[in-house]
């Protein structure tokens, strides 16, 4: 396995989040990293799978359609070399999935692997700060040995792909919590001007006032903002 310096650099930039292309964001590092992990690996194809936290979905991707089924069902079943690097948190060497030890580990997957043309696989892990934060797999035919040499730079790829990887995952939410107080902002705002609003139609107080909204979105099973934007502009009267 011989690779040309500036290619393999040129990778390293992208996985980076290089180019002057602006953040690539989580999906498209995902898509970056199984594509130039089996162009530069030679293997018959790759996939990851990312969840930096406990509540985090699995997020998927692999070099082609029908291995991304695979992994995420893999994923569901937790079942397949990825689950179990991730479990693991350190490589797992190469493993003939036609094999004793494959086909009972991995009962529905090995299978399906074979199925699709593979017959060797490993995987590396997705390390974060605290912990695996996922896997990378790769799915490799009898002219692919997952040599030493090549679980390395596979694990190079991972680790480096790893810090751009949890940096984008931050960005992301860090606009979620953005968007979510915004809103929580705005909701706020709309109905402190509808209980403003009644206050001043029907002498109440703002108390009285949000209890008045509370029960007509209540009892006609409406969202109370959606009740504090209407009496805000003049088309509904609750009391």
């Amino acid at each position: 396995m011989t690779t040309a310096p500036h290619h393999l650099a040129s990778v390293f930039v992208e996985l980076a989040g290089g180019g002057g292309q602006g953040p690539p964001g989580v999906p498209t590092l995902l898509n970056r990293l199984t594509d130039r992990s089996k162009e530069l690996l030679a293997v018959r194809a790759t996939a990851v799978t990312f969840s930096p936290g406990a509540r985090d979905a699995p997020r998927v991707a692999a070099s082609d359609a029908a291995v991304r089924r695979l992994e995420t069902d893999a994923v569901a079943w937790g079942e397949g070399p990825g689950p179990a690097c991730r479990r693991a948190g350190r490589p797992l060497g190469g493993t003939a999935l036609s094999g004793a030890v494959a086909r009972q580990r991995w009962p529905r997957y090995a299978p399906r692997a074979l199925a699709l043309g593979c017959t060797h696989t490993a995987a590396l892990p997705i390390r974060g700060h605290t912990g695996p934060v996922g896997a990378l797999v790769l799915l490799a035919t009898r002219r692919t040995a997952l040599t030493g040499d090549l679980m390395a730079l596979g694990q190079s790829l991972a680790d480096f792909a790893a810090v751009t990887l949890l940096r984008e995952h931050e960005v992301e939410a860090s606009r979620t919590l953005a968007a979510q107080l915004e809103h929580a902002l705005s909701t706020r705002v709309v109905i402190e001007q509808a209980k403003g609003a009644l206050t001043a139609r029907h002498a109440l107080s703002p108390d009285a006032a949000f209890t008045v909204l509370r029960g007509y979105a209540r009892s006609h099973r409406r969202l109370l903002t959606d009740v504090a934007r209407e009496v805000v502009e003049g088309r509904l009267d609750p009391k």
